[in-house]
């Protein structure tokens, strides 16, 4: 009988960048509805139904009452289906197969992509083009939660330096759209030629994403962890299931010779010497009953923990990422997309939001989260750290009173494009640094059997957070 080889090495970093491309992908369909938001406004407001319709838009004014609550609509239509499908992947993932959840997820996703891109050539009133939007963003992230739910899953069969680079990829998803927005913006072409092309980018993110996952089975790195490669001749197997059984043996067989609680001496019978005759065979057989009764009580302090027990543990760091996805959520983008630039009218005006919003706020969460594999500070023990998430709800004034327009109750404190900018920078730092120290300090409260629940309730209460910040994004939007 062979044993089951060593691990083989990631060449070239395939399995890495493979890795990297898919956190990006299942992140972009988000970011890219949350950056075209002043795509959606213009073309839902009535004022600007020429850029699409050439002027035959509806003039009835109705376009005006979608577009200012468009963004908060979006945020929760992104964000319900999120909490509602990690729900039920979490459930259904067994009866599903990972390559129909995965695959097919991207396959909608690039459908849904496509259309949206075809939509911009077509002439729509503005209720129907609100509704059919509305509805695309619900679909799209259906999927979406579908697809990072079972890629957290797959990625976590392997070292943990891949879920790093899985969640570097997300961080950058949001730069991305950021800068491929930027770029059509930048371009001389017709509006509508720049929409269409800034829908056309997801769709080429996408195929590239659905092209990484198909190419993972090829890889003899991957293949090793998804256990697609072992071969094993025959007996292997028994070989292979045989080595741990024998561990457990020789561990509670220790228990029996140590002292352990079911040794001769503890039950108050006399130690028996080993033999050659039938007196040697008995101690054999008495000492084998002893080691597997042993074997039983550590079979018992192997069982899994139920979630309860875990939740017990790491409740502390559930309600840090909830609370730091709610504070951020609430204000981010609904509040922070509606801020105007107090310069000189000119060109600036079409890169404001883009360059001091979307751009500053997803290059400083990026940011936050790969300081942490520098610096964790407070440690996951410290009563310090919920105290400085909590203190994160400071961002939400700071925010509403900038120059947020049109506004009715609230006054403008910060003008400033600059101070805006400098706010939304230390906003995405901190949300990025907790989020990532409070998903990495979870799976270590726990024991190490304990580490996957950890993880999907983690992920239960990151959607949690998220669903409930767009949720009070409605209200703050119209205290400003």
């Amino acid at each position: 009988m062979k044993r089951l080889r060593a691990a083989p090495s990631d060449r070239g970093c395939l399995v890495g960048i493979c890795f990297f491309i898919l956190g990006l992908g299942t992140l972009l369909p988000w970011n890219f509805f949350m950056t075209a938001s002043l795509y959606f406004q213009r073309r839902l407001s009535a004022n600007a139904s020429n850029v699409t319709d050439g002027g035959h838009g509806d003039d009835d004014g109705g376009g005006s009452g979608y577009s200012k609550y468009f963004n908060s609509c979006m945020t929760l239509l992104s964000q319900l289906p999120l909490l509602l499908f990690t729900l039920l992947n979490s459930i259904l993932y067994q009866r599903i197969s990972e390559a129909v959840r995965i695959a097919g997820s991207l396959i909608f996703i690039l459908l849904l992509f496509v259309f949206t891109a075809a939509l911009v050539k077509v002439e729509m009133d503005t209720e129907r083009f609100f509704s059919v939007t509305m509805a695309t963003i619900w679909f799209i992230n259906s999927f979406g939660a579908v697809l990072q739910g079972s890629l957290f899953g797959l990625v976590g069969m392997l070292p943990q330096k891949y879920s790093a680079v899985f969640m570097s990829g997300q961080g950058l998803a949001g730069t991305f759209a950021a800068v491929a927005m930027l770029l059509a913006t930048a371009s001389d072409a017709h509006p509508e030629s720049a929409a269409l092309g800034y829908f056309i980018t997801p769709c080429v993110g996408t195929l590239a994403t659905l092209a990484c996952y198909l190419l993972l089975p090829r890889l003899e790195f991957a293949r090793h962890y998804f256990g697609q490669g072992a071969k094993y001749e025959p007996g292997a197997t028994d070989e292979l299931l045989a080595v741990p059984q024998r561990a457990r043996v020789c561990q509670a067989e220790s228990l029996t010779a140590d002292g352990g609680k079911l040794n001769g001496r503890a039950n108050g019978s006399a130690p028996v010497k080993d033999g050659d005759g039938a007196e040697g065979s008995e101690a054999r057989r008495e000492r084998s009953r002893e080691a597997f009764l042993a074997l039983g009580q550590v079979d018992k302090k192997q069982a899994k923990a139920s979630i309860f027990e875990v939740f017990k543990k790491i409740w502390v760091m559930a309600f840090c990422v909830t609370f730091v996805f709610t504070v951020t959520l609430s204000v981010f983008p609904t509040v922070t997309v509606d801020v105007r630039t107090t310069a000189l009218p000119g060109k600036w005006d079409d890169y404001f939001i883009i360059v001091c919003c979307f751009l500053t706020f997803n290059i400083n969460d990026w940011l936050g989260r790969t300081v942490t594999t520098l610096i964790r500070w407070p440690r996951k023990e410290s009563p310090l750290f919920p105290l400085l998430v909590v203190s994160r709800v400071v961002f939400i004034p700071l925010l509403m009173l900038c120059n947020v327009q049109p506004r009715v109750f609230l006054p403008v404190y910060f003008a400033s494009d600059a101070v805006f900018a400098v706010i939304v920078a230390l906003f995405s730092i901190s949300s990025g640094y907790f989020v990532c120290l409070s998903m990495s300090y979870a799976p270590q409260l726990v024991e190490a059997k304990d580490a996957e629940t950890a993880g999907s309730l983690m992920t239960f209460f990151l959607a949690l957070g998220l669903s409930i910040g767009a949720a009070l994004s409605f209200l703050l939007r119209r205290l400003v």
